[in-house]
């Protein structure tokens, strides 16, 4: 693929309204306020948001996997019940980042530290269909495989061969087209460089920025993949400690101060002197940008916004300086 600007996607969790409960809610109002959410990312700037997961990231694919009426065989799931819920809630002419938590982290959820590999395969062919079904919807912009727990989990005991055939399977459906893997810990990245359906590396380098001395750009170069590096915290709750501790308060009992705290900690200069040494080290390998990880743990959505907003209005700078 030739190489584009550097754009600007968020990972996809996102805090609910204030007084809101998923349990509950009818088929509809939860589009709705899947559709509130999607419109609030754009609005501070996501260039290319994910559909908003408001959902558990295990449970909205495990569950039909493994219910008998959605499934052809043990977790197999039916092509044409591979949906993606969310994906209704896009208005037409909008395409959106399409993230599927992948089939090592759905492997662990289910089977923790245990070896079965036509398992593990098969859940990789269920995630397949899943993109296939979203990118036959129109909606998908780019796709994503969310894998956090390699190289972070003790319980994954599969060979590295056996992790990249499971990738190779799941990531089928994006040949031809962007496909990031969102990793927390780069000691994986090198092997999901080498599959042929992933080309973007994302890795959390805002909260971790030694993280970015463990990917070679040689190693993205020679496989023609590129980076995406986070830009802005989102481990709220290490935040939020930082702040008690310097100003030996619980700011948890303040959350406009709270707020106001952690918008000036991660503000736009911070986040554009991270992009600044990502792209000094990775140059035209870094593609993509935003947040280090969802903000679905945030206290609000207001908060989550101003630090989108503040990627935003830091990518705006860089551009300014690299037209």
């Amino acid at each position: 693929m030739e190489q584009e600007r550097i754009f600007f996607d968020d990972i996809g969790s996102y805090p609910l309204p204030r007084g809101v409960r998923l349990d509950g809610l009818s088929r509809d109002r939860y589009l709705q306020l899947v559709g509130q959410v999607l419109a609030e990312k754009i609005r501070a700037g996501v260039e290319i948001p994910t559909y908003p997961q408001l959902r558990d990231m295990i449970r909205m694919f495990m569950d039909p996997i493994k219910d008998p009426d959605m499934t052809e065989s043990p977790f197999l799931i039916r092509r044409e019940k591979a949906e993606i819920l969310e994906l209704q809630a896009v208005p037409p002419g909008q395409k959106v980042r399409v993230c599927v938590t992948g089939p090592v982290e759905l492997y662990i959820s289910a089977f923790a530290a245990t070896h079965y590999t036509d398992i593990l395969y098969t859940l990789a062919e269920s995630v397949s269909r899943f993109l296939e079904w979203a990118k036959e919807e129109g909606k998908m912009a780019i796709a994503s495989l969310d894998e956090p727990s390699l190289g972070l989990n003790s319980n994954i005991i599969f060979s590295e061969e056996e992790i990249q055939e499971a990738l190779e399977i799941a990531s089928r459906p994006c040949q031809g087209m962007h496909c990031e893997v969102h990793l927390h810990s780069p000691l994986y990245a090198e092997l999901c460089a080498h599959v042929s359906g992933i080309d973007i590396l994302g890795v959390e380098s805002a909260a971790h920025p030694d993280y970015l001395k463990l990917i070679e750009r040689e190693v993205l170069e020679d496989t023609g993949t590129y980076l995406r590096a986070g830009i802005a915290r989102t481990d709220i709750f290490s935040l939020s400690a930082q702040l008690n501790d310097r100003y030996k308060v619980n700011l948890w009992e303040d959350l406009p101060r709270l707020e106001r705290e952690i918008t000036s900690l991660e503000s736009p200069l911070i986040m554009k002197s991270r992009l600044d040494q990502a792209y000094a080290q990775f140059g035209d390998r870094l593609i993509a940008t935003g947040p280090d990880c969802g903000l679905g743990p945030w206290p609000s959505q207001e908060l989550a916004g101003s630090i989108l907003g503040n990627c935003a209005a830091a990518i705006a700078f860089f551009r300014s300086e690299h037209p």
